[in-house]
């Protein structure tokens, strides 16, 4: 982080950033929900779904999530890296996530080497790895279906691996269409993220300024503008109030206000008139 952040706003970290500690990530009554009835199904076998337009919130949920699973003893959490990829590099990205010789080319072979590795894990520890794909909506037919049917076992009454997948609407589309279908009806949790009230977005600003150590880095005004023009978006609340601090870090401001909104955004806001005047 910026020195001059630390030393003028006696912050801990950017409270605006991607990159914000898990710990300081806001989560509200129905996410905290979620991720629990999530983590405790999928560590028995099966899978969770998060959905939601871009910059609602699904970064963060997977998050948490991966905190609460990776807090859970003998439980192991791979994220698939690449969800674009072809059935054979699936295969290549799962033997590197599980330190296996795996041959693309023979997928028979590497299919009966997945599915020994754990099901060793799962008769040590009693508890099955597991995967999370965000992204999911760019995810192959062939991969979600070689996915499915290689996490099973015993005419499906028997699953060797959790999954998490995480994606916008049309992962919701594809996992109801006919070819996927049966994948879409084995999900046991979902939560879908609609667009967030400006008392949800402010909950969420006050909790990550609280949490960076500095709740009175920005006024009540001019939190209650952000919110208000934000479209119901986290990414779009983040982005404008990083923006806003970047100015007052260059001004040296003490505190950031609805004065310095208007004064960087305001000529945004102002529609030119015919002739090019304003």
């Amino acid at each position: 982080m910026n020195s001059r952040l630390q030393a003028l706003y006696g912050i801990k970290f950017n409270p605006f950033r991607p990159d914000v500690p898990v710990e300081a990530l806001y989560s509200s009554p129905r996410t905290t929900d979620f991720v629990t009835r999530a983590a405790d199904a999928v560590v028995e076998g099966g899978y969770a779904l998060v959905t939601g337009e871009p910059g609602t919130g699904k970064s963060a949920v997977l998050r948490l999530l991966a905190k609460r699973l990776r807090g859970l003893r003998d439980v192991t959490v791979g994220t698939i890296q690449h969800p674009q990829s072809k059935t054979a590099d699936f295969y290549r990205e799962l033997g590197d996530l599980y330190s296996l010789e795996l041959r693309p080319h023979n997928r028979w072979s590497s299919f009966k080497v997945l599915r020994q590795r754990w099901k060793d894990q799962i008769a040590q520890t009693l508890r099955r790895p597991i995967l999370i794909i965000d992204e999911a909506q760019d995810t192959q037919p062939s991969v979600f279906t070689e996915l499915r049917i290689l996490s099973s076992e015993e005419f499906d009454t028997h699953q060797l691996l959790g999954v998490v997948f995480a994606g916008d609407a049309r992962l919701t589309d594809r996992l109801g269409s006919p070819d996927l279908l049966p994948l879409g009806s084995r999900i046991r949790r979902r939560l879908t993220i609609d667009a967030a009230t400006p008392d949800e977005l402010r909950s969420c600003l006050d909790h990550v300024l609280d949490a960076a150590g500095n709740p009175d880095l920005m006024t009540g005004p001019l939190k209650t503008a952000l919110c208000e023009h934000s479209v119901g978006n986290h990414r779009v609340l983040m982005n404008l109030a990083d923006e806003l601090l970047a100015v007052a870090l260059g001004r040296n401001l003490s505190q950031l206000d609805d004065g310095l909104y208007l004064d960087v955004f305001g000529q945004r806001n102002k529609t030119p008139t015919k002739g090019g005047r304003r």
